[in-house]
């Protein structure tokens, strides 16, 4: 059933939380094989063989949705060919949801001056969490704070020059988004697009419908966009579910974990039940020059480093990756949208 479930196109949050564990999922059902074999406990109404069959398909199905995030699969996004040494066409970024009840800033800010990003994304942040993170504003003098009190605060700290910035509340009040561009060295403007929405759960939202929607937003207002582009952040989304590839295919971004691995960033505190909730993804004017989660900070969420190096001459050999969104994706994309409109209106 929890594999089924996601195949539903429906928005309610028990539903949709089924996108997440398909790791669990797999161990789960493989565990499950020995019992359906065991004297006493086959099912009289249904003949052991089908229910094994049922089983390895479900794990068949499962394990075609991991697969791309695994070092087996052909990676999405190139290897650097620039030399690392090439500050000039290189942008580095630090995303960290950092909890904000965890009053431990001090292991935050020691990963932020170990890897020196250049521009540090910061959410679950209140009006402590920037009195604290303000100490790093001498190396990172261009910001945009948007702190609040309801776990969806959002900082942004950077040593490049930040242009057009600008915090909006897409579909809530209470939810910002930061959006603007950032000069790189070499002079070249990069779109960035750094989101937190909702997740689907019974605490925060009782369906995806504006999470997906505002997601969706994002990559329509971005679509026809043809020069560099970044959007990250906590997604509160795995990368394999349907509205994160929808979302992908509509913005025609590209995600570098595909053929490296999962990297896991939520829970920190559980080994066994962890999946990749904060992304980046970015256009293909991009490649990986590194790729990393971050030490343990206190928060519930692992940090997220990535470091890109603009290299716009790889541009054709990695738009092949890309997938173009078609008419059924863009009508799935409005309907989305519209019952997000439809239920701020009736709350």
């Amino acid at each position: 059933m929890a594999t089924l479930l996601p195949l539903l196109r429906q928005t309610a949050w028990w539903i949709r939380v089924c996108d997440f564990p398909r790791l669990q999922l797999v161990a789960g059902l493989l565990l499950s094989l020995p019992l359906l074999q065991a004297p006493g406990l086959a099912l009289p109404w249904v003949p052991a063989h089908l229910l094994t069959g049922l089983v390895l398909a479900a794990v068949a199905y499962q394990l075609t949705r991991i697969w791309p995030y695994t070092p087996l699969h052909a990676k999405q996004v190139h290897d650097a060919e620039r030399p690392a040494e090439d500050h000039d066409n290189h942008i580095s970024l630090l995303v960290t949801n950092v909890l904000m009840y965890n009053r431990d800033a001090s292991r935050c800010l020691g990963v932020i001056r170990q890897y020196n990003p250049d521009i540090v994304l910061a959410v679950e942040t209140d009006d402590w969490w920037l009195s604290q993170l303000a100490l790093l504003g001498a190396a990172y003098p261009h910001t945009c704070h948007a702190p609040l009190p309801n776990t969806y605060g959002m900082l942004v700290f950077s040593r490049l020059p930040l242009r057009e910035k600008e915090i909006q509340f897409i579909l809530d009040p209470g939810i910002p988004s930061f959006h603007g561009r950032v000069e790189l060295p070499s002079g070249v403007s990069v779109a960035l697009h750094f989101v937190h929405p909702k997740p689907p759960a019974p605490q925060e939202s009782k369906t995806s419908t504006r999470r997906d929607a505002e997601l969706l937003l994002v990559g329509r207002a971005i679509q026809h966009h043809d020069g560099p582009t970044i959007v990250a952040g906590d997604l509160n989304d795995v990368a394999w579910s349907h509205t994160s590839e929808l979302f992908r295919r509509l913005a025609r971004l590209l995600d570098p974990r595909v053929g490296r691995g999962l990297l896991p960033t939520f829970h920190a505190d559980h080994k066994l039940l962890r999946w990749p909730l904060d992304h980046v993804f970015h256009s293909a004017h991009f490649r990986l020059q590194h790729l990393e989660r971050l030490p343990h900070i206190g928060s519930d969420h692992y940090p997220i480093y990535i470091r890109l190096s603009y290299e716009p001459q790889g541009w054709q050999a990695q738009e092949d990756e890309l997938e173009a969104p078609d008419a059924e994706d863009r009508l799935e994309a409005s309907e989305k949208i519209q019952e997000a409109a439809t239920e701020e209106l009736s709350s």
